[in-house]
């Protein structure tokens, strides 16, 4: 700043204006900049004040606004109030309490505009002590007839639960307007007291767009899409809020063809949380290739996308396996200077993993300028689902040592990595320190070390902690018992598991499949009968092995038995050439996971189109040499699949990744990274 040259005073205001609004200033600048102002009693115009505390929130030196407004020649309230506003902004919950403390022993009275502030980061962080007192210090101050406020007050218990409070002030309040109107029928939807909430609305002396739109929110939230379509159509100041309201509550009923009716009558009114609604409707309900065709259709139409359009595209990428199009995403976020906060971040981190680049996911978790518990939890989650046990006990060792408190989710990712892994006595010790951390063990902690103990051969400890837990076990915890007997080939303990599982899901085919070939591996074939008779007669059927592959920026699917993708005929003839090449190095078909009592030319065709196999073979087509193949898989991997995918990883010296329901392999030169262990 020393090179500036001498100039009047309205253009070094000027000057140092366009530098503040720099988004990469640095702090040895903005150092330069404090000086000038406080050295200077002319530059300290309310402009340039709020636009260099903008900059330290910007950069996180919040600290460094705070001395810069202790030295300013006159205590300026409004730049106590920036201070404040901006700390509530940057999520730091003790600078603004903090700074509100600092601003009262400097005797600088508070206004309407300090309290609405310090009100709305009492919700923000929880503070309900210190929004009480703000409270009483209102009233002492002679604000209680101020509507504003009051219903500043309203909005306050309102959010933190406190509807009978909220509902003393409101009946409190000398006159009501609007406004008032609005925020208690905010507070009501809250609570789920909709009828209320219509009430008040009925006997409004007048109403404007926010109190239709309150109205259309509340039926939504509480899933009365039918009531919130009656409100929307005799609402007469429709506007794009309402449209968007209406909309957001058909997609989260999963109507998601009407929401796209709604969304087409828009026409040019159409802003991008409206874009955004419908692909976060989109994905919401599974339909992940609808999501990024109409991500696809809003960049045609020149509708720029916001952090929250890409966390929902990096999520139906993650579910499709689709990495290609999740890494384009990323390059638009870094070419369009998106901010990665921890929640893009965890969307990142999130598809990275599922979609079976770990070490992308790694990089871009020790990239995060910030992390919360869950970032923690997504990469102690995704090593331990790439067989990663002990970097995922790594992970949690560095959360603890980062004075990140754990939760719940944390404890089911170690569990897992720890059974993916084979760390019995890890897990153990992890299951014991849940309590520690004030953490109250739930079915899925157990169901995790059932899956653990069975897996390492521990069956009879495994059913014992089954039936000693403190609730009653769920088709999880069972059907992780039943994939250790599989493993283990435990007859008798299968049969006895599965009835527990039949009697939990009776439509769950894959149970009746599994308890059919149990009893023919004993020779019980009146039993194999019942059970065949049983399904039929329930209309049961078993869930279809259902494959997804990324090739070229396009999501292929392949279902078992269905013949319908273009080049099906050419993928068939090349499964049979591939059939006959792993014959050749080896490779018998393992049938078990087949009905005993079809023929074994039946059995053996039934399981060379499992869907993986198919997926697979049209990645090796429609691929260049060397490079990975990633497959998405509904189920779990028979144990055919797995052996016939490790030779055919080293038949077409590929690396293939196959995500399956419950954890990755990596197929490297005839090996697994499972260690056939899954």
């Amino acid at each position: 700043m020393s090179s500036i040259p001498r100039r009047s005073l309205s253009s070094l205001s000027d000057h140092l204006l366009f530098r503040l609004q720099n988004s990469s200033i640095n702090l040895r600048h903005l150092q330069q900049i404090q000086a000038q102002i406080l050295t200077n009693i002319h530059l300290q115009s309310n402009s340039l004040i709020t636009h260099f505390l903008s900059s330290c929130a910007r950069s996180r030196k919040l600290d460094n606004a705070l001395l810069f407004v202790q030295n300013l020649r006159r205590p300026y309230l409004y730049a106590w109030n920036s201070l404040i506003r901006l700390s509530v902004e940057s999520g730091s919950g003790q600078q603004f309490l903090g700074f509100y403390s600092k601003m009262l022993r400097q005797n600088v009275a508070p206004d309407k505009t300090t309290f609405s502030a310090v009100l709305h980061g009492c919700v923000v962080f929880s503070e309900i002590k210190v929004g009480e007192a703000v409270h009483c210090q209102i009233l002492k101050m002679g604000f209680d007839f101020d509507l504003f406020l009051l219903t500043g007050i309203l909005n306050f218990y309102g959010k933190i639960g406190d509807l009978c409070s909220a509902k003393k002030v409101f009946d409190g309040m000398p006159e009501r307007d609007v406004v008032a109107h609005n925020a208690m029928i905010g507070v009501l939807s809250k609570h789920g007291l909709a009828s209320d909430a219509r009430r008040l609305f009925d006997e409004m002396p007048e109403r404007n767009s926010a109190s239709w739109n309150s109205m259309i929110t509340c039926y939504c939230k509480w899933d009365d899409v039918h009531s919130a379509r009656m409100i929307f159509d005799q609402n007469p100041v429709k506007d794009v809020i309402s449209w968007n309201a209406i909309i957001d509550g058909y997609c989260k009923s999963g109507l998601l063809e009407t929401a796209q009716e709604l969304f087409d009558q828009m026409g040019s009114a159409k802003n991008s949380v409206t874009w955004n609604t419908m692909i976060t409707g989109y994905v919401q309900c599974r339909e992940f290739n609808r999501a990024i065709s109409m991500f696809q259709q809003m960049q045609v139409e020149n509708v720029k996308p916001t952090e929250v359009t890409m966390v929902s595209l990096l999520s139906a990428c993650a579910h499709l396996g689709a990495l290609d199009m999740g890494r384009w995403i990323h390059a638009y976020i870094k070419h369009h200077n998106f901010r990665i906060d921890v929640v893009l971040g965890n969307a990142l981190l999130d598809m990275y993993y599922k979609c079976g680049s770990i070490e992308t996911a790694l990089e871009v978790f020790h990239g995060l300028s910030r992390k919360n518990v869950y970032c923690w939890n997504t990469i102690i989650v995704g090593l331990g689902m790439h067989g990663y046990g002990k970097e995922a006990i790594d992970a949690f060792v560095a959360m603890e040592n980062e004075r990140t408190r754990p939760d719940g989710v944390t404890f089911v990712g170690l569990l897992c990595a720890c059974s993916h892994s084979g760390l019995i006595s890890e897990g153990r010790r992890f299951f014991s320190q849940i309590g520690v951390y004030g953490i109250e063990p739930g079915i899925e902690h157990y169901g995790c070390m059932v899956d653990l103990l069975g897996r390492a051969g521990f069956l009879e400890e495994a059913l014992k902690l089954i039936e000693t837990m403190p609730m009653k076990p769920n088709c999880a915890v069972w059907g992780s018992l039943l994939r250790a007997c599989r493993i283990h080939k435990d007859a008798k303990l299968s049969e006895q598991v599965t009835k527990h599982l039949l009697e939990l899901d009776p439509c769950d085919g894959g149970n009746y499949v599994f308890l059919s070939n149990v009893y023919a591996s004993m020779n019980r074939w009146d039993d194999v009968e019942s059970c065949r008779k049983m399904m039929l007669g329930r209309g049961v059927h078993k869930t279809p092995g259902c494959s997804l592959i990324e090739v070229n920026n396009v999501v292929h699917e392949f279902v078992i038995g269905d013949t319908s993708h273009p080049q099906f005929t050419q993928i068939s003839a090349f499964l049979d050439e591939i059939a006959m090449e792993l014959r050749d190095l080896g490779h018998e078909p393992d049938t078990t996971s087949v009905f005993h009592d079809i023929e074994e030319e039946e059995k053996e065709n039934a399981v060379r189109y499992h869907s993986e196999k198919i997926a697979i073979a049209f990645g090796v087509m429609s691929t260049g040499p060397g490079k990975p193949i990633r497959v998405v898989k509904n189920l779990r991997m028979c144990s055919d699949c797995h052996a016939a995918t490790k030779l055919m990883a080293k038949l077409f010296k590929r690396e293939i990744i196959v995500r399956d329901r419950n954890r990755f392999h990596h197929f490297r030169d005839g090996s697994c990274s499972c260690r056939d262990y899954w």
